[in-house]
């Protein structure tokens, strides 16, 4: 296969990356490789196939990773995808420290890239969690008993909107930060807003 074209973006935010630079350009030529186009969304190299998110590259403090936009759903035949955290549903990573690491599994990696092209072609979707399966924070579900319009708002978010606000609010042990979370986020709410929008 011809490799694919290289996009300007990318390249540009490799000349600027001090940390995994050369584990970035090792794992683009691997997925340039699989014939992906390469684009630059949510500031990191984004491969995709025919306008689908494939595979994502990026980078962490302890770490670079290959993230599989809908890595849940592939088969993981060698057990190394990595799901980020509890409340990431689709994605998944490949995780590595160095260049050689990279290196000896460019055959594995263009194994998982090209089964996720596969997924993407069947036209395979993840069977997301609905956000009715989350549960309401009793903070906030006194809110919704005392502002009927606070309810209201919140029911007219899009459901990843809705997620958002339930996991932010959730996360704190003690009600009184639930609370101060709720109260600081009651006005974009009713505007119709997003948490960090």
């Amino acid at each position: 296969m011809a490799k694919s074209e290289r996009n300007p973006k990318v390249d540009e935010f490799l000349s600027k990356a001090k940390k995994w630079k050369d584990e970035f350009e090792k794992l683009r030529n691997i997925v340039l490789d699989c014939d992906l186009t390469e684009e630059f969304k949510w500031m990191h190299p984004c491969y995709t196939y025919e306008q689908k998110n494939i595979v994502l590259i990026h980078g962490f403090k302890e770490y670079c990773a290959l993230l599989f936009h809908k890595g849940a759903l592939l088969k993981d035949a060698h057990g190394i995808l990595i799901q980020q955290t509890e409340n990431v549903q689709a994605g998944r990573q490949i995780r590595f420290t160095n260049v050689q690491e990279i290196v000896e599994m460019e055959a594995i990696l263009k194994a998982y890239i090209h089964e996720a092209i596969e997924v993407e072609k069947a036209g395979m979707e993840v069977d997301f969690k609905k956000t009715t399966e989350y549960t309401i924070p009793e903070e906030l579900q006194h809110k919704f008993d005392e502002i009927p319009a606070l309810k209201t708002a919140f029911e007219a978010l899009t459901p990843g909107r809705q997620r958002a606000y339930l996991l932010h609010f959730s996360g704190p042990k003690q009600s009184k930060t639930r609370e101060s979370r709720i109260e600081k986020s009651m006005q974009q709410i009713l505007n119709g807003k997003g948490l960090n929008e």
